[in-house]
């Protein structure tokens, strides 16, 4: 395989997003000020923030009842009991719980620290929560901005996550639409000839974090444009990323 170069280019310019928005109008007005081109097989990654304010996934605190288990754990850690509150609601699963930290499993399958729930740049006195259904919004963006643009292009919905194990935190796919999540290697030989057994490259993840270093957390850039990734055809969703039970070792 020859070698290959990837670009990624930050789309600027773009409004505050809040609930009705056209997220994929907003993103191509964008880029038409900017001047900017898009490719047959590019892949855009977008925000999982801007996706969920778009699809209504706001949740005034105020209007949020806590339970006595809500209030008994944000008394003992110092938090927002009502926000503890919507965070037990998102949750499937509670995966740990201790030291003020909740992480949990929520019901898409993703596990996460407060499933996901988030007050970093959402309006004053509310909460985010992650989109209902990634894929749909990815497949959702993906049909728009094709037609937008009159190329075929994949939509990856990106969150920051923290990893067991590693400090700091990385973009990942949640939603993915037009292009493959994994590249299979398998049955494949390396360059000394063996044959890989187990080399499944999450190809949807690689190109999240890839855009989020011109996306960034406080820069107002929601969205990314990689390009030259190659990630191959599409046929599986963001959800087959997730591990299944029978093959997590740590359940």
């Amino acid at each position: 395989m020859s070698a290959r170069s990837i670009e990624i280019f930050p789309v600027t310019r773009m409004p505050e997003i809040r609930p009705g928005d056209d997220v994929a109008g907003i993103i191509a007005a964008a880029i038409r000020k900017c001047r900017m081109h898009v490719r047959q097989d590019d892949v855009f990654v977008v925000a999982q923030k801007i996706v969920s304010k778009a699809e209504g996934r706001i949740v005034e605190l105020a209007s949020v009842s806590p339970s006595k288990r809500a209030a008994d754990w944000a008394a003992q850690w110092q938090k927002d009991r009502r926000q503890v509150e919507v965070v037990l609601r998102e949750t499937k699963r509670i995966v740990r719980m201790e030291r003020g930290i909740i992480i949990s499993e929520t019901r898409h399958g993703f596990i996460c620290a407060n499933a996901g729930v988030d007050a970093s740049n959402a309006p004053e006195g509310c909460v985010i929560l992650l989109p209902e259904n990634p894929d749909r919004s990815a497949e959702n963006l993906r049909e728009k901005l094709a037609l937008e643009f009159s190329a075929p292009i994949g939509v990856i919905v990106s969150d920051t996550f923290g990893r067991p194990w590693r400090r700091g935190l990385t973009n990942v796919a949640l939603g993915v639409a037009g292009i493959a999540p994994m590249l299979d290697h398998r049955g494949t030989p390396d360059q000394s000839g063996r044959t890989l057994h187990a080399t499944v490259i999450a190809i949807a993840d690689e190109i999240a974090a890839a855009a989020e270093l011109v996306m960034g957390k406080a820069e107002g850039i929601p969205a990314a444009i990689v390009r030259g990734a190659q990630p191959g055809n599409e046929g599986e969703s963001g959800a087959d990323l997730i591990r299944d039970e029978a093959s997590d070792l740590f359940r």
